[in-house]
């Protein structure tokens, strides 16, 4: 795992690359938050789809809301980028729609478009 620093204006961001999954469950995504406050003092997170569990993005394994919950809890913001266009499930397309309109948690096309969603909370 990689964690690359951006510190710009008042934004403290750590982006989050890797060819492993990074969040497989609920305690691999406290402790990946854990070690990005812990390394770069962030708490915005930017992280690509590919290091994330697919079981996150199946909404009825419950894995997305309580990671989420955890995340507003510990007062982490995340931003995941990729390809979300195959996903065919209403709930979860509505989730990242949902999401994409708060101020905690946005599901983007880009790592750069993930970053500027950051930079604005």
């Amino acid at each position: 795992m990689n964690i690359e620093y951006i510190k710009e204006n008042e934004a403290n961001i750590a982006v989050v690359s890797s060819e492993e999954k990074v969040i497989v469950d609920v305690q691999s995504a406290l402790d990946l938050a854990m070690t990005v406050k812990y390394e770069t003092g962030a708490d915005k997170i930017v992280i690509d789809k590919k290091a994330v569990s697919e079981d996150f993005f199946i909404l009825s394994t419950g894995m997305a809301g309580e990671i989420l919950q955890k995340y507003m809890n510990y007062h982490v913001k995340l931003a995941v980028y990729g390809d979300f266009s195959h996903y065919t499930s209403k709930p979860l397309r509505d989730f990242i729609y949902e999401s994409n309109h708060g101020k905690d948690f946005f599901f983007v096309r880009t790592k750069d478009e993930a970053v500027a969603q950051l930079k604005k909370i």
